[in-house]
């Protein structure tokens, strides 16, 4: 780990070599997202289950749900600590949200991994929350450390 200024930010690098690294797996979460998109009766649905549970389903039926804890593995080598235990694909180091998987783990001396594979928004402005593909479809990437 580097101080600021000494390097790149690490949440950065981490970002950088799981793109690298895991693409095939952001193509399968991507499919997986548009597959449940498509089934909604327009461009958005207000039922959560339309997306949650349907969402985790088809990352099962892809195998790529049981992939993702590898993201773990690669984003801690990247910041040149080892897992403290190895992550497997259930809580509390995965979970499928509303905005899509979300992976997680608590490093030793680095503090908590977070890592965000969006594929949906969620719209809070009306009476319901409506749910929406990301604009661009893709999935939107985000690693934080807390």
């Amino acid at each position: 780990m580097t101080d600021a200024g000494d390097g790149p930010d690490p949440t950065t690098a981490v970002r950088e070599r799981l793109l690298a690294e895991h693409g095939p797996l952001f193509d399968a979460v991507d499919a997986c997202a548009d597959a449940v998109a498509d089934r909604w009766a327009g461009d958005a649905t207000a039922d959560r289950d339309a997306v949650v549970p349907a969402l985790r389903e088809a990352l099962a039926a892809a195998g790529a749900l049981d992939r993702l804890p590898a993201l773990l593995a690669t984003a801690a080598d990247a910041l040149g600590v080892r897992l403290p235990a190895a992550p497997v694909a259930a809580p509390p180091y995965l979970v499928v949200t509303a905005t899509g998987p979300v992976v997680r783990a608590t490093l030793p001396a680095v503090g908590r991994l977070v890592v965000s594979l969006d594929v949906f928004a969620v719209d809070r402005s009306g009476e319901t929350p409506r749910y929406r593909r990301v604009d661009g479809d893709g999935v939107a990437l985000s690693v934080a450390l807390r």
